[in-house]
C-alpha cells in the first residue's frame, strides 16, 4: 500500500476523533458555556447535518480543482473549524465551528476514497480505501477515548486544540505524500450528477443508509441498554464502546480485504450477520459477557459492509465517481440520524432499553434484500454481480478515458 494512504488515514483519524469525541464531553461544555445537556447535544445534530449538506455541496465546489488540492483545502477547514471551537467565547460560537468542521467531514472522506483507489492497481482498489477508514475506526479506539480523557483532566479546549494539530499534520502529510492527481478530462459536473441517477447508484446509498443504520439502532443507546439492562456499571459504557471500536477495526480490514476477491458475496455475509446478530442482541444484552461479545460483532459486522459499499458506488458510479462517493459518506450520517430516530420511538413506546435492537435487525435486513435485489438487477443486464465495469457505453470521450483510469 502506498504511504500516500498514511496521510489521509491520519486526516480521517482526526475526522473521526472531532465527530465522536464531543459525546463524551458534553457535561464539560455545557457547563462552561451555563446551557443545558440537551442544548449541548445540537453540537451532535449540528455536526450530523453538516457532513449529510457539505458532501455534496463542497465536492461541486470542488470540481475545478486538482483532488488533492482539495483534500488540502478540506483539512484547512477542519483546522479552521476545531480552532474556532477551540477557542469559542459562546456556545452560539462553538456550534458554528463545529458545523464549519463537518463541512469537510464528507468531502474529505468521498474524494478521498476516490483517491485511495487510484493509487492501487484494480484488484487492491477496496483494501485501500479501507486503509483510510482504518484512521475512523482507530479514532474510536484511541482517539475518542484519549480526547475525553484529555478533556475531562485539563479542560475541553485543550482536547479541540489537540485535533486540530492532528488536522495540521494529515495537511502536511496530504502535502507531501498524495501525488497531485489532476481531475479526468471531459469529466464536468454535469457527469457527476448524471451518476446520481444511475439505479445502481441509487441503491447502494440506499444499502449504506440502512446497513449503518442498523448499526447506529443499537449503539445509539447503548448506555442505557448496558447499564439499565446487563447491569454494568456507568464507567463501563467508555470500554464497551472501545471494544466496539475494535471491532470496527477489524471488521474495516477484513472487509476490505474480501470486498476485493467477492464485493458481492462480502455484502450478503456481513449484512445478513449483521441483521442476525442485532436480532440476538435482544437476549444477549441481559448477559454482561455476551453483551461485550456482541457489541464486538456489531462493531466488526457493520463495518465490514464500509469498504465493499464504498467501493460499490465508486464502480457504479464509472468515470465520475466523486460526486457519488461523497454523497455516500452523508448516507452513512443519514442512517445515524434515521436509526437514533427510530430507536428512540420504540424507546418512547414503552417497548424497553433493547427494542432499538429489533429496529436496528429491521434496517440491516432491508439492506441484505436491496444488495440481493441490486445484484438480480444486474445479472438481467448482463452486468457483472462484482460491479466492476469500467467503462461505460456512449460515454463522453473523456468519460470514457477517466472510467479506464478508475
Amino acid at each position: 500500500m502506498p504511504l500516500a494512504l498514511l496521510a489521509l488515514a491520519i486526516g480521517a483519524f482526526g475526522i473521526g476523533t472531532t465527530e465522536f469525541v464531543i459525546m463524551g464531553l458534553l457535561p464539560e461544555v455545557a457547563g462552561d458555556y451555563g446551557v443545558s445537556i440537551p442544548t449541548a447535544g445540537y453540537l451532535v445534530t449540528g455536526y450530523a447535518l453538516g457532513v449529510m449538506f457539505g458532501a455534496p455541496l463542497m465536492t461541486v465546489l470542488g470540481t475545478k480543482i486538482s483532488r488533492k488540492r482539495m483534500l488540502m483545502l478540506l483539512m484547512g477547514l477542519f483546522i479552521a473549524g476545531n480552532l474556532l471551537s477551540a477557542f469559542a467565547p459562546a456556545f452560539s460560537v462553538m456550534l458554528i465551528g463545529r458545523i464549519v468542521a463537518s463541512l469537510a467531514h464528507g468531502a474529505f472522506f468521498g474524494i478521498g476514497s476516490v483517491v485511495a483507489a487510484d493509487l492501487v492497481a484494480p484488484d487492491k482498489r477496496a483494501g485501500a480505501i479501507a486503509m483510510m477508514f482504518t484512521g475512523l475506526t482507530v479514532a474510536n479506539v484511541v482517539g475518542v477515548p484519549l480526547g475525553t480523557l484529555v478533556g475531562q483532566s485539563v479542560g475541553w479546549r485543550v482536547t479541540f486544540g489537540l485535533v486540530a494539530a492532528l488536522g495540521v499534520i494529515g495537511l502536511v502529510g496530504i502535502a507531501r505524500l498524495v501525488p497531485d492527481m489532476p481531475k479526468p478530462e471531459g469529466v464536468h459536473l454535469r457527469h457527476e450528477l448524471a451518476a446520481l441517477k444511475n439505479v445502481q447508484v441509487l441503491l447502494a446509498m440506499a444499502m449504506t443508509v440502512l446497513g449503518f443504520g442498523g448499526v447506529f439502532a443499537a449503539i445509539t443507546y447503548i448506555a442505557p441498554m448496558m447499564t439499565h439492562v446487563a447491569g454494568f456499571a456507568d464507567g463501563s459504557v467508555t470500554w464497551l464502546l472501545v471494544l466496539f471500536g475494535l471491532g470496527m477495526v477489524g471488521g474495516n480490514l477484513v472487509g476490505g480485504k474480501f470486498a476485493d476477491r467477492a464485493l458481492m458475496p462480502m455484502l450478503y455475509v456481513s449484512l445478513g450477520a449483521l441483521a442476525v446478530v442485532l436480532a440476538l442482541f435482544t437476549v444477549t444484552a441481559h448477559d454482561k459477557l455476551l453483551s461485550a461479545i456482541t457489541v464486538v460483532l456489531i462493531g466488526a459486522l457493520g463495518f465490514a459492509t464500509v469498504p465493499p459499499l464504498q467501493k460499490r458506488v465508486l464502480d457504479q458510479a464509472h468515470g465520475a465517481p466523486t460526486l457519488a462517493s461523497a454523497v455516500n459518506i452523508g448516507a452513512f450520517n443519514l442512517g445515524n440520524a434515521l436509526s437514533a430516530w427510530l430507536g428512540g420511538l420504540v424507546i418512547a413506546a414503552g417497548l424497553g432499553y433493547t427494542a432499538p435492537n429489533w429496529v436496528g435487525a429491521a434496517l440491516a435486513a432491508g439492506a441484505l434484500v436491496l444488495a440481493l435485489l441490486s445484484a438480480a438487477l444486474e445479472r438481467r443486464a448482463g452486468g457483472s454481480s462484482t460491479g466492476s465495469s469500467t467503462v461505460v457505453t456512449g460515454a463522453a470521450p473523456g468519460e470514457q478515458r477517466a472510467a479506464a483510469h478508475h
